[in-house]
């Protein structure tokens, strides 16, 4: 009996160290499988982790971008302003985006001199606001894109005594400004003799309402802004010299830096960059044209 009481307990203890060495291999192998399934995708850009896109624009800008005040032809909330919804070129650029990527759209409305600042410190994954590619702004941000390329032009009052003007020559003396931090403040607007150039303004519509109210004479945009304004002020006229003579005077790189509008992500973010390239390059001029005329088509009349 007592040994087949040492038989039954040798056999007992070889049971028990079976299973404890059995639930210890499963242990050593599942846990790097944990691992793996908790780190994020490869591809995933900094910044969308949580799936969503967020863009800044000035949300007054029209025809690029507009706040509007419900949903209407594909607006969407601004985030940052309950209430109001931003809708515009940029607006539709960003959904193309977010919807090819199977990211979520958040709009955030920054003022103009707070965009760059805003990308470069991740406030925002990128800017979608009708901004210059240009060698400065490159130095700060990458540029994707581009997904729009603008004609540099005049506005001038349909009756006023420049509205004949065939050449910058033929703006000689006028009172002029245009938007603040931009080419056409700092580079086209001294080519003019004489030029009395006022303050800049701090956004598009107060550059327009300049001109409404006859504070200045002309101003100098780009042609979408031009095709915006003469829409929502039907007593405006556009002045476009390109390719002529008369035409505002940049070498090749600067007008290309000038006329095409990128989208802005922070320095050294490729991987987003990347992916937005992707979107853009299925599109083309003809595209990007009809999407602006769309725009424009269905802007507000006044901000």
């Amino acid at each position: 009996m007592k040994k087949i009481l040492s038989l039954i307990m040798v056999l007992t203890m070889v049971l028990a160290l079976a299973a404890c060495g059995g639930s210890s291999a499963p242990a050593a192998t599942t846990a790097p499988a944990a691992t793996e399934a908790a780190a994020p995708a490869a591809d995933v850009p900094a910044g969308l982790e949580d799936g969503v896109l967020t863009i800044a624009m000035e949300c007054a800008y029209a025809p690029y971008n507009w706040t509007q005040s419900d949903d209407s032809n594909g607006a969407v909330p601004i985030a940052n302003v309950p209430g109001s919804y931003a809708n515009g070129y940029d607006v539709m650029i960003g959904k193309k985006i977010a919807e090819a990527n199977d990211w979520e759209l958040e709009v955030i409305q920054s003022d103009w001199d707070s965009l760059v600042p805003g990308v470069q410190t991740g406030t925002f994954d990128a800017v979608i606001a009708g901004q210059s590619m240009t060698a400065e702004r490159s130095e700060q941000v990458d540029f994707a894109g581009p997904y729009f390329y603008a004609t540099i032009v005049c506005v001038t009052k349909a009756d006023g005594k420049f509205a004949n003007a065939a050449s910058i020559a033929d703006l000689a003396g006028g009172t002029c400004t245009a938007q603040i931090a931009t080419i056409w403040y700092d580079q086209c607007l001294p080519q003019i003799e004489d030029a009395k150039i006022q303050t800049a303004a701090e956004t598009a519509p107060a550059m327009l309402m300049a001109l409404e109210t006859d504070t200045v004479d002309f101003i100098c945009t780009d042609m979408p802004t031009a095709q915006g304004a003469v829409a929502a002020y039907p007593d405006l006229k556009i002045l476009d010299f390109s390719g002529t003579d008369g035409d505002f005077q940049f070498s090749d790189e600067v007008r290309a830096e000038n006329v095409n509008i990128g989208v802005s992500v922070m320095k050294g973010n490729t991987p987003l960059k990347d992916k937005i390239d992707a979107v853009l390059s299925t599109m083309t001029v003809d595209d990007f044209n009809d999407l602006m005329a769309y725009a424009i088509s269905i802007q507000p009349l006044s901000e």
